[in-house]
């Protein structure tokens, strides 16, 4: 009985040291797994954090990256006299550049322009010039650029993958060699949390890489009815008759909806007087001296 419980210490030493060496705190199964042995794991486990904080673990040195990293993104907005022909031409700048087409609306407005909104990715080499030559469809309306310096956030990123992919290597090396099934159970619970954390990195690392080697551009097209040579809207002698005819035919009709509203007081004034007229000629008539002799 006493050479059975050592040999069950000694292997629960055994796994608490190696999940030590880990870089990451046991959990409660690995408690139950690691048994009386998990006070005697502790040092190592302090002496792999510092380990850890000093580079030496092999799994936490921080990749070199050269170049910077930055995510742009620029709004544009752009007068046309044609919204479909300047789409058109947008597009196939963006393609003729290596980028892509993503969301597009368009819709009218009251007046019947045409209005469209693009959102266009291209690659961070030809951002500027196919800025400039959107911008030049047209009249430039409002433009606004931002540019993010992201470089700290990929080289962590990039780190913590490393570390994370190191992590898990030894969580399976460790159940390879792992004969016990409590200690199998406590192996793979944390093997599915440290893959659940490496996914999670991988994700980000493909965001981070996406948004930094694709520039995005969200362009908005405006049509105006007519252009002069300097860009503003130019009015027609049929544009101001038009117009004056409408505000003629809009006065009249607030004229008649002002009679109309006054109309009905009008005729009982009008009634009123009238019989006010008869009634008093009539008294008249009667207070008149009678000439007969």
């Amino acid at each position: 009985m006493s050479r059975g419980r050592a040999a069950r210490a000694l292997s629960g030493v055994l796994l608490a040291g190696a999940l030590a060496l880990t870089g990451c705190t046991a959990s409660g199964d690995d408690d139950k797994a690691a048994g009386a042995g998990h006070q005697a794991a502790a040092p190592e486990g302090a002496k792999d954090a510092a380990g850890s904080q000093a580079d030496t673990s092999g799994g936490q040195k921080r990749p070199k990256l050269t170049g910077t990293h930055v995510i742009r993104t620029a709004t544009l907005t752009v007068r046309v006299k044609d919204v479909t022909k300047a789409l058109d031409e947008a597009r196939t700048a963006v393609q003729d550049a290596g980028g892509i087409v993503g969301n597009e609306s368009t819709s009218r407005d009251d007046e019947g322009r045409e209005r469209s909104r693009v959102v266009l990715r291209v690659p961070q080499d030809t951002y500027e010039d196919v800025l400039k030559s959107l911008e030049g469809t047209g009249r430039l309306l409002d433009r606004e650029a931002k540019a993010q310096d992201v470089t700290d956030q990929v080289v962590d990123v990039e780190s913590r993958v490393k570390s994370q992919r190191a992590s898990v290597t030894r969580v399976r090396e460790l159940m390879d060699k792992a004969t016990k099934l409590s200690d199998v159970v406590a192996l793979e619970g944390e093997l599915s949390t440290r893959q659940a954390d490496l996914e999670s990195l991988l994700a980000q690392r493909a965001s981070l890489k996406d948004r930094t080697s694709m520039a995005t551009i969200t362009l908005s097209l405006t049509e105006s009815a007519r252009e002069t040579a300097d860009g503003d809207d130019e009015t027609t002698f049929g544009d101001a008759l038009a117009g004056g005819w409408d505000t003629f035919v809009t006065g009249l009709r607030w004229i008649a909806i002002a009679l109309a509203a006054i109309l009905p007081f009008a005729a009982t004034a009008a009634l009123l007087l009238l019989l006010w007229l008869r009634r008093s000629h009539r008294k008249q008539g009667n207070n008149a001296p009678d000439s007969t002799p």
